[in-house]
């Protein structure tokens, strides 16, 4: 099977997974990203996120990672929900943690996906990576050709808008490279004009520090009151950015079932949210990625974005 071939066939088994794009990148070291992470972080504009400056070299090198590796086959899923939040006064959580948590789902379907992998073409060495290790997922996605960066920071996607997560192989196989695809933010600055913290400080450039997810999520102390009546009833993450893009006009439906959310978590009225107990929270949210932030914290975001 020559390399062409090679390649459609991996994301053809990509494809049968689940994913909705699948696209190839040359393993080897990010020079472009080297200069761009160092003064980010001299910036300190990861706050509290200190792991973000751990295993520097691992995070711009995927050959540090996976010693042997020829390619990162970089995929994306989509998790773009039918439904919205039923009471629009109630706190609000973002569209990606509606349902199962996507590190689970995501790192079971590249399992069997890297099986299936080995099954065809034998001996293949490589590592399944879903947003919890040093990789930098949007450099390698846009590399793979997925999407551009956008002005708001996340990858964009022409055909379908990016409510999507991101994941790769970083495998032994050779494999065709793609290429990365055109920048078509154009002149549009929706995303900075709509962010009610000032996070998206200039194009392409997000101070994490004051963005409402990190301060729903990430940050264990109290939220600043300089972001008082500025969370705009965000209580878990934030979909600001995503939802003035005009490009998610094209977004879709996801077919994932396990990213279907619960008729209770839709249904909740801002009361209910006020009024919730330890018990409602890990009956509502078992297996969800809002456990992340644990029910004191949430209790905390919710009690914050209704002061007066």
């Amino acid at each position: 099977m020559d390399l062409s071939a090679r390649s459609q066939r991996v994301k053809e088994i990509a494809y049968s997974h689940g994913f909705f794009f699948c696209g190839i990148a040359k393993s080897g070291f990010l020079a472009e990203e080297a200069p761009r992470l160092e003064s980010w972080l001299k910036e300190n504009r990861n706050g509290t996120m200190q792991w973000m400056e751990n295993h520097f070299d691992k995070r711009l090198d995927t050959t540090e990672l996976v010693p042997s590796s020829k390619s990162v086959v970089s995929m994306a899923l989509n998790y773009f929900p039918a439904e919205s939040q039923g009471d629009i006064d109630a706190p609000k959580v973002s569209k990606y943690a509606f349902g199962r948590d996507y590190h689970k789902v995501i790192k079971k379907k590249l399992k069997s996906m890297l099986k299936q992998l080995q099954g065809e073409f034998g001996a293949i060495e490589g590592r399944a990576f879903v947003d919890s290790a040093p990789v930098m997922d949007k450099a390698w996605a846009v590399k793979a050709g997925i999407g551009w960066m956008g002005k708001n920071t996340n990858i964009i996607n022409k055909q379908n808008g990016s409510y999507f997560f991101l994941c790769e192989l970083i495998i032994d196989l050779e494999l065709k490279e793609d290429g990365a695809t055109k920048d078509y933010c154009g002149t549009c600055t929706r995303c900075l004009d709509a962010c009610p913290t000032g996070a998206l400080y200039a194009p392409y450039k997000l101070d994490a520090t004051k963005c409402i997810s990190y301060l729903t999520i990430e940050l264990k102390e109290k939220i600043p009151a300089e972001f008082q009546n500025k969370m705009e009833g965000w209580a878990y993450g934030c979909d600001i950015c995503q939802e003035v893009c005009p490009w998610n006009r094209l977004s879709k439906q996801h077919h994932i079932p396990e990213f279907d959310p619960k008729n209770q978590l839709l249904n909740m009225s801002s009361g209910e949210w006020e009024e919730m107990t330890h018990e409602i929270f890990d009956d509502l949210f078992q297996g969800s990625a809002v456990k992340r932030a644990g029910f004191e914290k949430l209790k905390q975001n919710i009690q914050f974005i209704k002061k007066a």
